[in-house]
């Protein structure tokens, strides 16, 4: 199985890219390719996949914390 990455883009989408199922609250599974954005705007008509509608109206930078040097 491929390892699976997702990406918290800067004031943007997940990008996932790697061989994952994307399913609904109740089981459905959403068609999906081997790279696609989700939404974490909540602003797209597309969801719960990324249409860019947050360009300009979503601001969010996320990192992770930085590992400890020993």
């Amino acid at each position: 199985m491929t390892k699976v990455t997702i990406k918290v883009n800067d004031n943007g989408s997940y990008r996932i890219t790697g061989d994952v199922e994307l399913i609904d609250a109740e089981g459905n599974q959403f068609e999906t390719k081997q790279t696609f954005s989700l939404c974490r705007c909540g602003m797209s008509s597309k969801a719960p996949f990324c249409d860019g509608t947050h360009k300009g109206k979503f601001e969010s930078v996320v990192r992770a914390p930085k590992a400890e040097e020993e």
